[in-house]
């Protein structure tokens, strides 16, 4: 028998959540870990742009940050699996750290192997952090889950806020290095978040006597709101970084400043995550799948529009709607994998997701330095919209099939 709670009540337990000292301490370290990501996607661009020697090879830190990410995605959920949520994001914010100095020291010596080697750095911790959005979902009951999954990615918004606004202050700290005092503050960051991380308890892994074996013989991949969960989150985050990550090197080439593109960064990272207050409880009410399928929707409204302009005010929009769109289409597929994955096969489903997202991101990264460096910004767009219209038939048939089957079969 169902339990139909009263408004009240649902109000009562969305704030426990909010007051429960694991999450508060988790979303603050994420908070603080996120707001080197906008400086991260400007920086990777802009000094890419000054020690690379052919404007093909411009993105490629970025590209090599996001296969980074991939060649992380599966450790980092391994060692999460076996020594906890805690000990993977120490180590990850240990090698942002890092990162930072090798990037001081690239722009120093202006050595562009070593800007490419501080990126992988920021790439292996963002495959860390990123596991922040399951770890919130641990610390609450499951039936909040959506929402503290949701909230935890509030943390952008504020890194949105606080990471342009750190990029700009800070990139002329060191007057004889360009851009080598945002790095610098990233590492500071990296430092910071790891304070608040220290008073967080989660829950201790369940002891595995045979990972490889567990990865051989997942049955979760045998369930479709798996794949299709995988599917939505890979073609959402991929599309986003293909249009994303060339825009501050298209808005420089268009006459814009660092500066403005920097804002443009901003803006989009707010609409990145500031529905995130509100997505989870869409979730309750509509449904995972419906909200992922709004969200690619508007990412090819956003994909679209950019294609109609090259000015200031295109640019803006389009990146805002990308944001929204990512954001629904995002959150959506996570709640759809937390909720279908059994616990004994969740760090490896978990580890193998965020390994084809990130597979896909490497791909779009570098593809994107390509296009946009041959063909320009609006054929990037083009591209996106179509991409994105493509697949979302490709789901959006294979549900209908798959309800018109059951309905077939069904005695």
């Amino acid at each position: 028998m169902s339990i139909t709670r009263s408004p009240e009540e649902n109000q009562s337990s969305f704030f426990k959540v909010l007051k429960n000292r694991n999450f508060a301490a988790l979303i603050s370290a994420n908070t603080i870990f996120a707001s080197a990501f906008p400086m991260q996607l400007i920086l990777g661009g802009l000094a890419g742009l000054m020690l690379a020697h052919d404007d093909m090879l411009v993105t490629l830190p970025a590209s090599i940050q996001t296969f980074a990410a991939l060649m992380a995605a599966a450790p980092f959920s391994a060692l999460m699996g076996r020594m906890g949520r805690k000990a993977g994001f120490l180590i990850g914010a240990f090698v942002t750290i890092i990162g930072g100095f090798i990037a001081v020291s690239a722009l120093y010596f202006e050595s562009f192997l070593l800007l490419c080697a501080a990126h992988f750095c920021f790439g292996a911790g963002w495959a860390a952090f990123q596991y922040f959005r399951f770890a919130a979902g641990e610390v609450v009951s499951v039936e909040w889950q959506p929402v503290a999954i949701s909230l935890m990615l509030t943390s952008g918004l504020m890194a949105a806020i606080v990471g342009p606004e750190l990029f700009i202050q800070s990139k002329d700290l060191i007057d004889a290095v360009p851009l080598a005092g945002a790095y610098m503050a990233m590492s500071c960051l990296a430092l910071a978040g790891i304070l608040p991380l220290l008073i967080a308890k989660m829950p201790k892994p369940k002891r595995q006597e045979d990972t490889a074996s567990t990865w051989r013989n997942l049955q979760s991949l045998r369930n479709r709101t798996v794949k299709q969960a995988i599917g939505l989150a890979a073609v959402s985050q991929g599309i986003m970084v293909f249009l994303m990550v060339p825009t501050p090197i298209a808005m420089v080439a268009c006459g814009f400043n660092e500066n403005i593109a920097s804002d443009v960064i901003r803006w989009h990272i707010v609409a990145m995550f500031a529905p995130s207050f509100f997505t989870g409880f869409l979730i309750k009410r509509f449904g995972a799948l419906p909200i992922a399928y709004i969200g690619l929707t508007i990412i090819i409204i956003a994909a679209f529009y950019a294609t109609q302009g090259i000015s200031s005010v295109h640019f803006y929009a389009a990146l805002i709607m990308l944001g929204v769109g990512w954001n629904f289409s995002f959150i959506g597929a996570t709640t759809m994998l937390a909720a279908a994955v059994s616990e004994d096969e969740k760090t490896a489903v978990q580890g193998l997701n965020d390994t084809v997202i990130a597979l896909v991101s490497v791909i779009c990264a570098f593809s994107a330095g390509f296009f946009v460096s041959r063909g320009g910004w609006t054929v990037v767009a083009l591209i996106s919209t179509s991409v994105v219209f493509f697949m979302l038939m490709v789901f959006v048939i294979e549900q209908v099939a798959h309800k018109y089957n059951r309905k077939v079969n069904s005695p």
